[in-house]
């Protein structure tokens, strides 16, 4: 995430249109049982999807945050855009995208990143409705303070599983998804916004949500949702909610993120955080665990974020929930739907 700037301006309203059937699982319930539950209820009220939205094993996406603390060692100890830590990091990301089937594209950021900075990295499922894209992004370069791994390789990570459960479980789809890892967001949100400037208005119109995921694994963090009231969200609240952790509007991560890039264009935006250098509540410790008065992420921007900077239980919850929230989007049979 990058640090806040002066100027940046508020979340701006979404007028997308979602129907979504809240999940009624317990709130001890399993992600896994979560949307096993939520396809019961589809089946129930005559609207079965034609897949059940998948529980992502947490312990793969570890792996991949295992290997770019590997990369981040090898290349002096970062993943910053400039280096060839961030290239190899694109490179990994890319080889498993490209065997699993995506079309994969590396954009070069021609005006506006910090010279030397590597490529955005944009990959598609190549079926479901074009002219329907639901987006999925997370910034893939770090600071060159330390390793990057629960920022932002924590919401690299979790997108990279999840679009290989994509490919791996092949569903029906009713729309196509998008999945992004993007540039420089660390130097002001770069390489983002050079992709949504790049992007002629047709192709802008046919984006019906952005999600973005930036630091979703902080050891001392809590469950945050960007734009928690729009009703881009709603599936993902609608997960959270199901999992019994009354998440908050993500008021720390307003406009120093890639969802940022979006929304000033009119694009609607969500997507899940933990926290990043902003002290835990005690009215928050109370309810979601962790020690009051203390940063979300104790190691934020610094050298101590490595894999042992990850907390698995938020890491878990929040692949389930990007999961889910594919699913609902653009699986066909899914309950969402966008009047945009």
């Amino acid at each position: 995430m990058q640090i806040r700037t002066a100027g940046i301006g508020m979340a701006l309203a979404v007028t997308t249109g979602f129907a979504v059937v809240p999940l009624t699982t317990p709130a001890s319930a399993s992600p896994g049982q979560a949307a096993t539950a939520q396809a019961r209820s589809d089946a129930a009220s005559g609207g079965a999807r034609s897949a059940a939205a998948p529980d992502v094993d947490v312990s793969r996406v570890q792996g991949h945050l295992t290997q770019l603390n590997q990369i981040a060692r090898d290349n002096g100890g970062n993943r910053r855009s400039t280096t060839n830590g961030y290239r190899q990091s694109v490179a990994y990301v890319k080889g498993k995208l490209q065997a699993a089937g995506f079309t994969v594209t590396e954009q070069a950021c021609t005006s506006g990143c910090t010279p030397g900075a590597g490529p955005n990295l944009v990959a598609e499922w190549p079926k479901g409705d074009a002219s329907k894209v639901y987006m999925f992004g997370a910034h893939l370069d770090g600071v060159s303070a330390g390793p990057g791994i629960n920022d932002n390789g924590s919401g690299s990570a979790a997108l990279l599983e999840t679009a290989l459960v994509l490919a791996q479980q092949n569903p029906a789809m009713l729309n196509r998804v998008r999945f992004a890892w993007w540039t420089d967001e660390e130097q002001g949100l770069n390489g983002s916004r050079f992709y949504v400037n790049s992007l002629p208005s047709t192709e802008r119109s046919k984006i019906k949500a952005y999600y973005n995921f930036d630091m979703i694994g902080s050891t001392n963090g809590g469950y945050f949702i960007n734009n928690l009231n729009s009703t881009a969200s709603a599936p993902m609240k609608a997960y959270w909610d199901s999992l019994g952790l009354r998440p908050q509007e993500n008021v720390e991560g307003q406009g120093r993120s890639d969802d940022y890039s979006f929304q000033r264009v009119g694009i609607p935006t969500s997507g899940y955080a933990t926290g990043a250098s902003a002290r835990k509540t005690s009215t928050e410790a109370a309810k979601w665990g962790g020690t009051a008065n203390r940063a979300y992420d104790p190691c934020y921007h610094s050298s101590c974020d490595t894999t042992s900077n990850i907390n698995a239980t938020a890491l878990n919850r929040s692949a389930d929930g990007i999961a889910y929230t594919v699913w609902r989007t653009a699986v066909s049979g899914g309950a969402v739907t966008s009047s945009r």
